[in-house]
């Protein structure tokens, strides 16, 4: 059996697949957001026909959607993310880019740590733009495939019929009707319905698990003028002023020659409300933080509360019908302050593609796809859950070891801050190019000691 670092190497794979059998007659993906975009455009090499049900009606617009309340927040397109845009979208960058996205090299991205800068690392390049935008670039290309289309609605439910979904109800104009279904993707993102719909028609219930983090951010958008620092992708974490509810802050361009400057804190901490206080706020991180700021303003502050990072096992389920998977938010969502949530919705679409390039049995559960998923889980849930857990105010779940991985853990940051070579494979990771595992080798281990030690020595 493949090691979950080799499982995670393969779904990271760059290369657009070259076998792609036609295995469905016609697929419905509820939900037209990342993680449904990105599942109907795999589903398009194998299905006849795909069908997205999405309730908001976007049409041309780049503005924040109803169904993403987070919308107006910044979002990371992290490297793994566009690699597989790349992937499945040749040419995406460099249409983004053309339609107003900008590019953050290497040589334009700092990260601090706890106010310190971090050496050097990964040379891949970062995509930015706002979510919306990022959004509709994905859907444009998604749309424009011959046999995908879109309609607007609210899914209601599902038919179930010999251990198969059959078809999902839909609601649309003040009627309900039922589209037949050969296959089954919830997207609906963190307040899915399926684990509802499971149990009321005799399913298990997927288990869910839950960590309490208690994040409040605020985006705030300034004008970008042309002779404005070249700086993008920028981020600080860490207290400041010795707080212990301050988690950090970040700023990246977007279209429109704009700045997007996020603030973010945990528990009563709520910064950025005010454009007074996010100035304040960023006065506190180093003087580019600042400088943005004081910029011009373009509207007011966006506030956003993230109450939990949850994930629903659905690998676990002893009883699942065929059929049918979930994917994105759907089955796992993290804390947004690290940047996964958009990447990983992407990399599950690797997973569902080797499902269906390994012509499975349809009438059996797709057990196969959610152990792919899984590997996939695991890694982002285990990168932002263990800085988690180090946080005063969260109190578990810890997982088995998490005290011999927090220790390795943390002399592989302390050491990032210092080392190129361990700041480039701590960057793959929480790039989500590598799997952690990558980080706890012996090798990348020592060599982590051995800088902390020489840190200390000169401290």
């Amino acid at each position: 059996m493949a090691s979950p670092a080799a499982v995670f190497a393969r779904l990271s794979d760059p290369n657009p697949p070259t076998d792609t059998p036609l295995v469905l007659g016609t697929a419905i993906v509820l939900g037209g957001s990342v993680a449904g975009l990105l599942a109907a455009r795999i589903l398009a090499d194998h299905a006849e026909s795909v069908v997205i049900v999405e309730r908001d009606d976007p049409g041309a617009s780049t503005e924040p959607r109803p169904g993403v309340p987070q919308g107006n927040q910044i979002h990371g397109l992290l490297p793994s993310g566009l690699v597989q845009l790349e992937r499945w979208f040749p040419g995406f960058t460099e249409q983004t880019l053309a339609a107003g996205g900008r590019m953050a090299a290497a040589s334009v991205r700092r990260t601090y740590i706890s106010g310190v800068r971090k050496a050097a690392g990964s040379q891949t390049n970062f995509l930015t733009g706002s979510r919306p935008f990022l959004e509709a670039q994905m859907r444009r290309r998604t749309l424009a495939l011959p046999n995908v289309k879109s309609i607007v609605g609210r899914a209601a439910g599902l038919d179930f019929d010999g251990g198969a979904v059959t078809g999902v109800r839909v609601e649309a104009d003040g009627a309900e009707t039922v589209e037949r279904a050969d296959f089954v993707v919830d997207a609906m993102g963190r307040s899915s319905r399926l684990s509802d719909w499971l149990e009321q028609a005799g399913w298990q219930r997927p288990a869910m698990q839950r960590m309490h983090v208690d994040v409040n951010y605020a985006t705030t958008m300034f004008h970008r003028n042309h002779d404005d620092f070249d700086l993008n992708a920028v981020i600080a974490y860490g207290a400041t002023g010795g707080s212990t509810d301050a988690t950090g802050a970040n700023f990246i361009q977007i279209e429109g020659d704009r700045w997007q400057v996020l603030v973010a804190g945990f528990k009563d901490s709520k910064p950025g409300r005010t454009i007074e206080d996010l100035r304040r706020f960023c006065a506190g991180y180093p003087a580019e933080f600042g400088e943005v700021a004081a910029k011009e303003p373009v509207g007011e502050p966006q506030t956003y509360r993230h109450a939990d990072s949850r994930r629903r096992d659905f690998h676990a389920l002893r009883r699942l019908p065929a059929r049918l998977i979930a994917t994105g938010d759907a089955v796992a969502s993290f804390n947004p302050v690290y940047g996964q949530g958009m990447s990983s919705a992407i990399l599950h679409a690797s997973a569902l593609s080797e499902y269906l390039r390994s012509r499975p049995d349809l009438s059996r559960p797709a057990r196969q796809f959610f152990a792919l998923q899984k590997v996939l889980v695991d890694a982002a849930w285990e990168t932002s859950t263990r800085a988690d857990l180090e946080l005063p105010h969260v109190d578990g779940p810890y997982p088995r070891g998490y005290w011999l991985m927090k220790r390795i853990g943390g002399q592989v940051t302390a050491a990032a801050v210092h080392d190129t070579d361990i700041s480039r494979r701590f960057d793959e990771v929480t790039y989500m190019l590598k799997h952690p595992g990558t980080l706890a080798k012996p090798g990348v281990l020592l060599r982590a000691f051995m800088v902390n030690r020489r840190a200390r020595k000169r401290a």
